[in-house]
This record gives C-alpha cells, sequence and structure tokens, in this order.
C-alpha cells in the first residue's frame, strides 16, 4: 500500500483508514486514487477478507478535493480542459469505479465530515454508519463544478431523486439526524462509537459464508440496473455455485447443530 491508506486487520475483518488528517483526508494527488485501486485488487484475491470497514483519522472522513490546489490549478486541477478530463478519469473517479466493482462488503464509519468526493466515498460503501456530530455535503456546485465523482448517479438510488437534487443542487451541508432521515446513513451513533460499531457490523457480516457476501452484493449492485427475468438468471447461476461450496455444506451442519459455522472461504 502507499502512504494513505493505514490497514488493520482483525481475522476476516480489514478496518481502512485514510491517513492524511492534517488535510482532513482530502483527496490532492493520484497516488491516493492508485491506493483505492491497488486495494481493491488485493481484495478481489484475498477471499479470506469477508468485510471491510473504511473510516478517515482525525475528525473528518474526507473533505473530497483539495480546494486550494483548484485555486491554484494545481495537482488534480492543472493543465488544459482536456488535460483536467484526462485527470478526472484516471485519478478520482477510479475510487469510485473501484470501490463500486468491490464485491467485499463495506462499512463506511463516517467519523467526521464527508464533502464532495468524500460523500461520493460514502456513498460507494453498503453500509454507512454516521458519528452523531459528522456532517455530509454534496457540495460541489458551491465551487461551480458538478459532481465528478460518482455522486450524481448513486445519490438519487440512495436517498431518491427529490433528496438528491435538494442536496446537488442548493450544495447545502446536512447533519446525522437528516442523513439518517434521508437513508443516507444506515444508523447514527455517538462520535466515540462510530468505529467500534462499524466494526460490529462487518464483523456480523463477517460471520458469514464470504462466496455468499460477495455475491450477494454482487446481486444487489447489479439489481439496480437490471430487469428481473436477467437478475433472476444471475441468481439462479450464484445459488448453483453456492450449494456446491464446502462452506455452504458447513453452515447448514452449524445450523442444525445449534453451533458457530468454521468457515473455510471456499
Amino acid at each position: 500500500m502507499g502512504d494513505f491508506l493505514k490497514t488493520e486487520r482483525d481475522g476476516p475483518v480489514l478496518t481502512v483508514t485514510m491517513n492524511r488528517p492534517a488535510d482532513r483526508n482530502a483527496i490532492t494527488d493520484p497516488d491516493q486514487s492508485a491506493e483505492f485501486v491497488a486495494l481493491a485488487e488485493e481484495l478481489a484475491r484475498d477471499r479470506s477478507v469477508r468485510a471491510m470497514v473504511l473510516t478517515g483519522a482525525g475528525k473528518s472522513f474526507c473533505a473530497g478535493g483539495n480546494v486550494k490546489s483548484m485555486k491554484e490549478k494545481t495537482g488534480l486541477f492543472a493543465g488544459s480542459p482536456f488535460d483536467q478530463r484526462t485527470h478526472y478519469r484516471t485519478t478520482v473517479q477510479t475510487i469510485g469505479k473501484a470501490l463500486w466493482e468491490l464485491e467485499v462488503p463495506v462499512v463506511a464509519a463516517i467519523n467526521g465530515h464527508a464533502i464532495g468526493l468524500g460523500l461520493d466515498i460514502a456513498l460507494m460503501c453498503d453500509v454507512r454508519v454516521m458519528a452523531e456530530d459528522a456532517l455530509v455535503a454534496e457540495s460541489y456546485v458551491r465551487l461551480g463544478i458538478i459532481p465528478g465523482g460518482g455522486g450524481a448517479w448513486l445519490l438519487p438510488r440512495v436517498v431518491g431523486l427529490s433528496n438528491a437534487s435538494l442536496l446537488t443542487l442548493t450544495g447545502d451541508t446536512i447533519d446525522a439526524p437528516t442523513a439518517l432521515r434521508y437513508g443516507l446513513a444506515s444508523e447514527v451513533v455517538p462520535t466515540a462509537d462510530v468505529l467500534p460499531r462499524a466494526q460490529e457490523i462487518a464483523r456480523a457480516i463477517a460471520a458469514n459464508p464470504g462466496h455468499a457476501t460477495r455475491m450477494a452484493k454482487r446481486l444487489m449492485r447489479e439489481g439496480m440496473d437490471q430487469k428481473l427475468p436477467t437478475h433472476l438468471e444471475m441468481a439462479a447461476a450464484y445459488q448453483a455455485l453456492s450449494h456446491h461450496t464446502a462452506d455452504h455444506a458447513e453452515a447448514i451442519d452449524a445450523f442444525l447443530g445449534k453451533r458457530p459455522p468454521e468457515l473455510r472461504d471456499t
């Protein structure tokens, strides 16, 4: 990995921390995007990881893009319009693609501000636990730009078109109770509890066979854009694969024997 994403393994659960607290974990250079892509590629190969928690160091989850770099036209914001288009496509947009394609279930522990791209990253996660004093915003229009990290595609799917329009077109910041009411947050907890609660949920996910949770996540994500007959064909294929795994047989035996399963990720 690099110096932006810090990882900590606890059995089948991986906790990943965006680790530039001095910059509020803002995304400022291509290496940060590359770390997300590398992480997703590694987890695609490592079937022993059955759940992941994503959080931010310090008081912010992720402050999005670096506004000073925008003003100075440096880093991701340097060059001609064509250069900047290439920068977006090859850096920050790769984060959204990597997290969206990742089959390992991801729980976001939103410990503080999730602004712009930071909110887009949180939206790519499957479950969002939010600190009671955290704030989120799809604030691109406040800077005279548009959502560039995938939020305009996913936010309406998470909170509905009306709420997504309100957030995107005003750029307003909302608090945790409002995020919970919109369905953007899965839970709101005291700030000190946000990471432990996210890890608790991740452990509950990881207690299930990894092949089942990965394929169930894939089914839900593909189902957002599929017709029902196509979805059911995919489900039938995944179900058939599941029935022929050792972990399925072990889960059945454990259920009937009233004991925890001993999973082997096979």
